[in-house]
């Protein structure tokens, strides 16, 4: 299982520009959402660079940032560029501005004056991308582990929810006892004055029928297989972040459903507990990819 907070640095020389670095960043995030910063000298691989990730992120929000870092050594001046800017702007100068100085520092806003040496897309590619590859990862292997940790306080929710469940599973199996008890208490009440005699047959009746519409069984059921599947996802590799958000929906509309069936105090106070935990269940799934 994998967290979705994570964090990687791929670098890389690139021949004719200079030191890449690339920086990989992910947060959680319902979908997908890549987003690629380059500078300027790189923009040109935009696509490249997204595509590339793409082939190995699935879902979060990913920051990509390359930075490069030039070296001197391996950019040369572009003289005749340099020389014909230089004679624009001093024929420029002479009739807006005759005897104005004109500082060489002008040309350094100048683009492409200086250039490196003749590098070819395909190489730039192979190299770029193998920074990306080595940020990616670095991210992976640190979601990994924060995954490990997640999926041990996901267990624990589970754990607690699951005593929580057997609980109400055991105070569950009187319950038509304490109705039926209940109903008669409060018939021999009504009747206390009166001399209306009570048919026997018509009370078991009614018990009946408020055990079967209060029966929380299957409820009951149901919230083990979920938390079982849970269970098993959370020993999985890859991606189970969605899955788990989908049980933790059924779970709540089980733990509701039980809530709407059940009279009992007990098991209403039970309950409340319940959503309290699928509502901490749910909010660490957030964290899960």
């Amino acid at each position: 299982m994998l967290s979705m907070t994570g964090f990687g640095v791929g670098r890389a020389l690139l021949r004719g520009a200079g030191d890449v670095t690339v920086e990989a960043r992910s947060v959680n995030h319902k979908y997908l959402d890549l987003r690629v910063h380059l500078p300027d000298a790189l923009s040109g691989f935009s696509l490249f660079v997204e595509q590339r990730a793409r082939q190995r992120i699935q879902r979060g929000r990913f920051d990509l940032r390359v930075r490069l870092e030039e070296r001197g050594d391996e950019v040369t001046l572009d003289t005749a560029r340099a020389r014909g800017a230089f004679e624009a702007l001093a024929k420029l100068r002479d009739e807006l501005a005759p005897g104005e100085p004109l500082p060489l520092a002008l040309l350094g806003s100048v683009p492409d004056l200086f250039r490196g040496p003749p590098v070819e897309r395909s190489e730039t590619e192979a190299i770029l991308g193998g920074a990306v590859d080595e940020a990616l990862t670095q991210l992976e292997a640190m979601r990994a582990r924060e995954g490990v940790a997640l999926a041990d306080e996901l267990k624990r929710h589970l754990d607690l929810m699951r005593a929580e469940v057997r609980s109400i599973a055991a105070h569950a199996a009187g319950t038509p006892e304490r109705q039926r008890d209940r109903l008669r208490e409060r018939i021999a009440r009504l009747l206390a004055d009166t001399e209306i005699e009570l048919d026997r047959g018509r009370l078991e009746q009614e018990v009946a029928l408020l055990a079967d519409r209060s029966d929380i069984t299957e409820e009951l059921v149901r919230l083990e297989a979920h938390f079982d599947q849970a269970t098993e996802m959370l020993q999985a590799e890859g991606h189970v972040g969605r899955k788990l958000d989908f049980l933790c929906q059924e779970m709540t509309r089980e733990v509701n459903t039980i809530g709407s069936k059940s009279p009992d105090a007990t098991i209403a106070h039970a309950v409340v507990e319940l959503k309290a935990g699928v509502g901490r269940l749910r909010e660490q799934v957030q964290n899960v990819a």
